[in-house]
């Protein structure tokens, strides 16, 4: 073969290697249509029941908060703890089934496709799961009257930005899992907490300080200032670290759970 044209198709192999991670998103896209109906369900019901009992309910008890309503206020927030929540179901229940039980991914090892390709579809997968919730609640605040501009729609980025981080570190936690009790501890011990305590419910300012400065260091926190400035108004500084947090959780999440997945999968 001419050396030439043998560099352009050796490019172009690299090329397409590079996106294989998207057949392990279609699989797992494939899988959940079958059930979507009550997948959408599901991950509605928790953050409808916040925003309803909570927003209606508090909401005609309590006054304005910054300078919005506390329903504003408190679906601004639930916005992206759905985000959470679905992202962080889908790369801890759904993908350690996979692994373990079902061993989905050991077999797509039996094709051209490697650990990462696997690790990085399950991360963009979850990460998809995690932005349709954030829209159904989006489309939701729209049907309440709670979305006054178009430029909510801003917030897209900053939803899949969510999802992308607390999948990656899901998948830690699912890298380390050895049965379904763990999600349990991390829901119970992690996520719940910081929901608490980063802004959804009250303000941050309204914590001791040392929770406060924990608050700070949370990627959720971030998420939900991001969130409550782009979609209700709230004044919004330091676009940037918000953004570079939450993606600097994606990141790290991606890489620590990509090797430590490698290594389960070599046993």
């Amino acid at each position: 073969m001419n050396p030439a044209l043998e560099s352009i198709d050796t490019a172009e192999r690299r090329v397409l290697n590079r996106w294989r991670f998207l057949d392990v998103v279609y699989r797992n896209y494939r899988v959940w249509r079958k059930m979507m109906v009550s997948a959408l369900v599901n991950h509605l019901a928790d953050p409808l029941v916040w925003l309803v009992g909570l927003g209606y309910g508090l909401g005609r008890l309590l006054p304005n908060v910054g300078g919005m309503s506390y329903m504003e206020f408190l679906a601004s927030g639930i916005l992206p703890y759905s985000v959470m929540n679905s992202a962080s179901f889908e790369a801890l229940w759904s993908a350690f089934t996979r692994l373990k039980f079902q061993r989905t991914w050991e077999s797509i090892l039996n094709a051209p496709m490697t650990v990462s390709d696997i690790v990085l579809g399950e991360w963009v997968w979850a990460a998809l799961k995690g932005a349709m919730s954030g829209v159904a609640i989006l489309l939701v605040m729209t049907a309440f009257g709670l979305v006054k501009s178009f430029g909510a729609l801003w917030v897209l980025p900053v939803i899949l930005l969510t999802g992308m981080a607390f999948a990656g570190v899901a998948l830690v936690v699912t890298s380390l899992a050895k049965s379904y009790d763990l999600f349990s501890f991390y829901f119970s011990l992690a996520i719940m907490p910081m929901m608490l305590v980063s802004g959804i419910y009250f303000p941050i300012d309204q914590l001791p300080g040392p929770l406060q400065v924990i608050a700070q260091i949370l990627p959720l926190s971030h998420a939900v200032t991001l969130s409550r400035g782009i979609v209700a108004g709230a004044p919004l500084n330091d676009v940037v670290l918000h953004l570079g947090v939450l993606a600097a959780y994606g990141a790290a999440g991606l890489f620590i759970s990509d090797r430590l997945i490698r290594r389960r999968l070599a046993k």
